[in-house]
Protein backbone atom coordinates (compact mmCIF):
# COMPACT_ATOMS: atom_id res chain seq x y z
CA UNK A 1 0.00 0.00 0.00
CA UNK A 2 1.08 3.46 -0.98
CA UNK A 3 0.20 6.60 0.64
CA UNK A 4 0.13 10.31 -1.53
CA UNK A 5 3.07 12.36 -0.68
CA UNK A 6 0.95 15.14 -1.14
CA UNK A 7 -3.09 15.77 -0.62
CA UNK A 8 -4.72 19.09 -1.72
CA UNK A 9 -7.99 20.05 0.18
CA UNK A 10 -10.01 23.37 -0.57
CA UNK A 11 -13.20 24.86 -1.59
CA UNK A 12 -13.99 24.91 -5.71
CA UNK A 13 -11.34 27.95 -7.04
CA UNK A 14 -8.65 27.24 -4.81
CA UNK A 15 -5.98 26.01 -7.08
CA UNK A 16 -6.11 22.36 -6.08
CA UNK A 17 -5.80 20.77 -9.57
CA UNK A 18 -3.67 23.53 -11.18
CA UNK A 19 -1.26 23.68 -8.13
CA UNK A 20 -1.42 20.13 -7.55
CA UNK A 21 0.08 19.33 -11.37
CA UNK A 22 2.61 21.50 -10.91
CA UNK A 23 3.97 19.77 -7.39
CA UNK A 24 3.54 16.88 -9.23
CA UNK A 25 5.83 17.86 -11.85
CA UNK A 26 8.25 19.56 -9.47
CA UNK A 27 8.62 16.15 -7.46
CA UNK A 28 8.53 14.02 -10.82
CA UNK A 29 5.25 11.98 -9.06
CA UNK A 30 1.97 11.11 -10.87
CA UNK A 31 -0.96 13.76 -10.02
CA UNK A 32 -4.11 12.14 -9.10
CA UNK A 33 -7.86 14.25 -8.98
CA UNK A 34 -10.69 12.43 -7.21
CA UNK A 35 -13.16 14.18 -9.10
CA UNK A 36 -11.78 13.22 -12.30
CA UNK A 37 -12.18 9.67 -10.88
CA UNK A 38 -16.14 10.00 -9.79
CA UNK A 39 -16.18 11.09 -13.56
CA UNK A 40 -14.61 7.94 -14.96
CA UNK A 41 -16.33 5.50 -12.24
CA UNK A 42 -19.63 6.96 -13.53
CA UNK A 43 -18.89 7.31 -17.02
CA UNK A 44 -20.11 11.19 -16.83
CA UNK A 45 -19.49 14.64 -15.57
CA UNK A 46 -20.14 15.34 -11.69
CA UNK A 47 -22.96 18.17 -12.97
CA UNK A 48 -24.84 15.01 -14.75
CA UNK A 49 -24.48 12.89 -11.68
CA UNK A 50 -25.71 15.56 -9.35
CA UNK A 51 -28.77 15.89 -11.48
CA UNK A 52 -29.54 12.05 -12.57
CA UNK A 53 -28.52 10.51 -9.25
CA UNK A 54 -28.44 13.49 -6.88
CA UNK A 55 -25.70 14.60 -4.45
CA UNK A 56 -26.30 11.75 -2.09
CA UNK A 57 -25.26 9.17 -5.13
CA UNK A 58 -22.37 11.53 -5.79
CA UNK A 59 -20.94 11.53 -2.42
CA UNK A 60 -20.60 7.77 -1.97
CA UNK A 61 -19.31 7.89 -5.21
CA UNK A 62 -16.57 10.40 -3.55
CA UNK A 63 -15.82 8.69 -0.76
CA UNK A 64 -15.02 5.28 -2.90
CA UNK A 65 -12.93 7.44 -5.01
CA UNK A 66 -10.75 8.95 -2.49
CA UNK A 67 -10.34 5.94 0.09
CA UNK A 68 -8.93 4.26 -3.43
CA UNK A 69 -6.97 6.79 -4.30
CA UNK A 70 -5.33 7.10 -0.18
CA UNK A 71 -4.67 3.75 -0.55
CA UNK A 72 -2.79 3.72 -4.15
CA UNK A 73 -1.55 6.74 -4.66
CA UNK A 74 1.46 7.74 -4.20
CA UNK A 75 1.77 11.07 -5.81
CA UNK A 76 0.05 14.27 -5.57
CA UNK A 77 -3.71 13.96 -4.53
CA UNK A 78 -6.32 16.90 -5.32
CA UNK A 79 -10.19 16.09 -3.49
CA UNK A 80 -12.98 17.60 -4.74
CA UNK A 81 -14.48 20.67 -2.21
CA UNK A 82 -16.67 18.40 -0.55
CA UNK A 83 -14.66 15.52 -0.04
CA UNK A 84 -14.02 16.13 3.85
CA UNK A 85 -17.45 16.55 4.81
CA UNK A 86 -17.49 13.11 5.07
CA UNK A 87 -16.45 11.44 8.66
CA UNK A 88 -14.64 8.28 6.89
CA UNK A 89 -12.55 10.97 4.84
CA UNK A 90 -11.26 12.72 7.09
CA UNK A 91 -10.34 9.49 9.47
CA UNK A 92 -8.36 8.43 5.92
CA UNK A 93 -6.72 11.55 5.87
CA UNK A 94 -5.24 11.20 9.27
CA UNK A 95 -1.44 11.48 9.38
CA UNK A 96 -1.31 12.19 5.66
CA UNK A 97 0.45 15.45 4.04
CA UNK A 98 -2.77 17.21 3.65
CA UNK A 99 -2.38 21.02 3.06
CA UNK A 100 -5.48 22.99 2.80
CA UNK A 101 -5.35 25.78 -0.29
CA UNK A 102 -7.64 28.70 1.44
CA UNK A 103 -9.00 31.12 -0.95
CA UNK A 104 -11.02 34.19 -0.50
CA UNK A 105 -14.09 34.59 -2.47
CA UNK A 106 -13.09 37.42 -5.30
CA UNK A 107 -10.24 35.25 -6.05
CA UNK A 108 -12.62 31.95 -6.36
CA UNK A 109 -14.42 34.05 -8.72
CA UNK A 110 -11.94 35.17 -11.15
CA UNK A 111 -10.21 31.58 -11.37
CA UNK A 112 -13.65 29.83 -11.99
CA UNK A 113 -16.31 32.27 -12.02
CA UNK A 114 -19.53 31.52 -10.55
CA UNK A 115 -21.77 30.63 -13.24
CA UNK A 116 -19.27 27.47 -14.11
CA UNK A 117 -20.84 23.67 -14.00
CA UNK A 118 -20.86 23.83 -9.96
CA UNK A 119 -23.68 22.21 -8.94
CA UNK A 120 -23.33 23.28 -5.23
CA UNK A 121 -23.11 26.76 -6.70
CA UNK A 122 -25.86 26.87 -9.24
CA UNK A 123 -28.29 29.55 -7.60
CA UNK A 124 -27.27 32.74 -5.96
CA UNK A 125 -23.59 31.26 -6.35
CA UNK A 126 -21.55 33.56 -4.09
CA UNK A 127 -24.28 33.53 -0.83
CA UNK A 128 -24.09 29.60 -1.26
CA UNK A 129 -19.85 29.48 -1.67
CA UNK A 130 -20.08 31.45 1.31
CA UNK A 131 -22.15 28.89 3.08
CA UNK A 132 -20.52 26.53 2.51
CA UNK A 133 -16.96 27.35 3.42
CA UNK A 134 -18.85 28.32 6.72
CA UNK A 135 -19.53 24.36 7.38
CA UNK A 136 -16.52 23.17 5.21
CA UNK A 137 -13.29 25.55 6.63
CA UNK A 138 -13.17 23.81 10.09
CA UNK A 139 -12.77 20.48 8.76
CA UNK A 140 -10.25 21.69 5.94
CA UNK A 141 -8.56 22.64 8.98
CA UNK A 142 -9.04 19.77 10.67
CA UNK A 143 -7.25 17.35 8.23
CA UNK A 144 -4.45 19.45 7.35
CA UNK A 145 -1.57 19.49 8.51
CA UNK A 146 -0.77 23.22 6.87
CA UNK A 147 -2.50 25.88 5.25
CA UNK A 148 -1.20 28.10 1.93
CA UNK A 149 -3.13 31.52 1.53
CA UNK A 150 -3.45 31.33 -2.42
CA UNK A 151 -5.20 35.22 -2.28
CA UNK A 152 -3.05 36.93 -5.48
CA UNK A 153 -0.72 34.38 -5.62
CA UNK A 154 0.34 32.49 -9.09
CA UNK A 155 -0.10 29.01 -9.44
CA UNK A 156 3.85 28.41 -9.56
CA UNK A 157 3.44 30.39 -6.27
CA UNK A 158 0.86 28.55 -4.68
CA UNK A 159 2.96 25.21 -5.98
CA UNK A 160 5.76 26.88 -4.29
CA UNK A 161 4.19 27.61 -0.94
CA UNK A 162 2.87 23.80 -0.65
CA UNK A 163 6.23 22.09 -1.06
CA UNK A 164 7.85 24.75 1.49
CA UNK A 165 5.07 24.32 3.76
CA UNK A 166 5.42 20.43 3.61
CA UNK A 167 9.34 21.14 3.47
CA UNK A 168 9.10 19.09 0.03
CA UNK A 169 12.65 19.24 -1.96
CA UNK A 170 12.03 19.24 -5.65
CA UNK A 171 13.33 16.37 -7.86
Amino acid sequence: MSAPVVVLVGPPGSGKSTAGRLVAERLGVPFRDTDADIEALAGKPIPEIFIDEGEPHFRALEVQAVRAAVEGHSGVLALGGGAVMADVTRSALAGLPVVFLEVPLGDAVKRVGLDAPRPLLAVNPRARWRELMEARRPLYLEVAKAVVDTADRSPEQVADAVMEALELKQA
